[in-house]
């Protein structure tokens, strides 16, 4: 738990009981002043270390009051002198939930863990410990001071934090949100902690484990105030990126209240009002992204949230258009939901959203709807219909992009596209976006635009198996960059380029010669045959890639001059029938040629 807000998790007024000063001195009587209260801070000091020990209740009281007072006064003088005097050591002690004193003590050592020097002696002079057991205290000031003094010490430590989740504070926390939820300070002060612990990984399962998504839901119902409702926000974050918490968050009614606030909010021009509407949004997007939650919520395609974000895409307010967008991509994360999406007509309210963003376009809403498209497009039944309706062009008007996020939803589109032999010959002769992938296969900033480029280029030949196709993507120098594809780390990659190297050899070889030549070809099949790592499905089409190559003269002689038979003879054995299979027929090709 940590403390963001200076200088307490509880905000508002100084509470009663405590001898904030209510002005300050000014000139020699504020220097009189200091001198009285830093011999008050000696003498206290010496006293409570007595008073400790005897636990005269109303002689401690007075002690700790002048230690509030002058932690008020001069918070990190006032710290040091703490420190130095061994008396953290004794408050251990103190913190016991029958003593009248218990609060201040609380106070005290949530004050002095403010100063990040004192944070490790707190932890050193076993405090932690206590404190957690107090936070099963019924008294409402003893747990506010509690959560303020563990929430300090334990401020920006990750370690510490996780120790207080080891000890079960959350338990505790959830179950005081929901007893207190009156109180103003201590329902702060609960959220704070929530909202730092759920940033640890290991604190999911715990608040999983509880009832923590119908609190903050109720809670979140009753807040009318920008403030309140964006410190929720800021717990519901963190705990929504885990599934079961995400499902727990729908089953409470979070959604009703996001769908609420987007449209109370959408015509606003407040501030205020644009952030809430933001964070909103996104988290019903972030709330799609479990399976379980996502499909409770799309109900077959007629439930009320899902038809409300198809509202939000032909919306006018770009947050909308996006948030819409996005959960329409993943409720397109099943074949079922993408199939009845695109016979119910998503595709062409998706078609008109990108129409919107051509010329100087969102980035953010251009990426999200093409992510949407190339989602939709993976189920077979629907590549046909969505190519009828016009996708293909209308993802083509965004070659022009120069945003990696959205070229790299784009290939991903056209390459799910393409399936059909007609489609990949109408797009493998289009030359600017054959030469558009082949600039993209250059980019080695962005890892995931190069490899799609690289692989929709191998799709456009082994989907058409066309001469033009292939004629197309060697005039626009293309044929080098699937001759690398082939040494790619993945083996899907390795293998899509083999397959189409090796169309382009049995369809147009004279045309593709001198770039596969320069391109080394015949060396890398010969490391790939040769490296015992290479995937079975690799070493066999790298084989037939090498029949195909005898055609050409100077392909045949460099196949010669790198002795492929002694590799290929020894894969005649190897434990794959498939493999072992090719290697005789190309051991007969090679000495019949040879």
């Amino acid at each position: 738990m940590e403390e963001p807000r200076p200088p307490t998790w509880g905000r508002g007024p100084p509470r009663p009981g405590l001898p904030f000063p209510r002005r300050c001195c000014a000139g020699k009587r504020a220097r009189e002043h200091v001198t009285e209260l830093a011999d008050n801070l000696s003498d206290t000091l010496k006293k409570l270390k007595i008073t400790a020990v005897d636990r005269t209740e109303d002689s401690l009281e007075g002690c700790l009051d002048c230690l509030l007072q002058a932690l008020a006064q001069n918070n990190m003088e006032t710290s040091e002198k703490i420190q130095g005097s061994g008396i953290l050591q004794l408050f251990a002690s103190l913190l016991i939930p029958q003593s009248s004193c218990t609060a201040k003590v609380a106070n005290i050592i949530a004050e002095v863990a403010k100063n990040e020097f004192m944070r490790i002696p707190c932890v050193d002079a076993g405090l932690i410990s206590p404190l957690v057991q107090l936070l099963n205290s019924k008294d409402q000031e003893v747990l506010l001071q509690t959560g303020r003094a563990l929430g300090n010490i334990c401020y920006d430590s990750h370690s510490l934090q996780a120790q207080l989740i080891n000890m079960g504070v959350i338990p505790t926390l959830v179950k005081l949100l929901g007893i207190h939820c009156q109180n103003a300070a201590l329902t702060e002060m609960c959220l704070v902690a929530f909202g730092n612990l759920a940033e640890l990984e290991s604190s999911k399962e715990q608040f999983a484990s509880t009832n923590i998504a119908e609190e903050l839901v109720k809670l979140f119902k009753k807040q009318i105030e920008h403030d309140k409702r964006e410190m929720i926000f800021e717990v519901l974050a963190p705990l929504a990126e885990n599934d079961a918490i995400k499902l727990q968050l729908v089953e409470a009614g979070l959604v009703e209240c996001l769908l609420e606030i987007v449209q109370q909010k959408v015509d606003s021009d407040k501030e205020d009002d644009i952030a809430e509407l933001k964070t909103a949004s996104d988290l019903m997007v972030l709330l799609l992204l479990g399976d379980e939650s996502m499909q409770k919520l799309f109900e077959g395609g007629k439930g009320n949230v899902f038809q409300r974000v198809l509202s939000w895409i032909p919306s006018n307010n770009h947050q909308l258009q996006l948030a819409g967008a996005l959960a329409i991509a993943n409720f397109a994360r099943n074949d079922g939901n993408c199939i009845h999406m695109v016979d119910n007509g998503i595709v062409e309210k998706l078609m008109d959203l990108l129409d919107r963003h051509v010329e100087d376009g969102n980035v953010t809403v251009q990426h999200a709807a093409l992510s949407a498209l190339r989602n939709l497009a993976i189920p077979v039944v629907n590549k046909a219909k969505m190519l009828s309706a016009g996708v293909t062009e209308a993802v083509l008007k965004f070659l022009k992009s120069e945003m990696p996020p959205v070229q790299f939803k784009l290939l991903g589109t056209l390459r799910m596209l393409i399936d059909a032999q007609e489609a990949a010959e109408q797009l493998g002769k289009n030359v600017k976006l054959v030469e558009r992938l082949v600039e993209w296969c250059e980019a080695k900033d962005h890892a995931g635009v190069m490899g799609e480029s690289n692989r929709l280029l191998s799709a456009l030949i082994r989907h058409s198996k066309s001469k033009d196709v292939i004629k197309t993507i060697v005039q626009s120098g293309g044929v080098k960059h699937l001759v690398t594809m082939a040494t790619s780390e993945h083996v899907i990659m390795q293998n899509e380029a083999l397959v189409a190297l090796a169309l382009i050899a049995a369809l147009e070889l004279g045309t593709a010669e001198k770039d596969l030549e320069s391109a080394k070809l015949v060396q890398i099949l010969h490391r790939l045959l040769e490296d015992e790592r290479s995937a079975p499905e690799i070493k066999y089409n790298s084989m037939v890639l090498i029949c195909a190559l005898m055609g050409s003269e100077s392909l045949h002689k460099e196949v010669q001059d790198l002795a492929f038979l002694d590799v290929v003879s020894k894969l005649r054995s190897h434990e794959n029938k498939s493999v072992a299979q090719q290697a005789s027929l190309t051991e007969q090709r090679l000495t019949v040629d040879s």
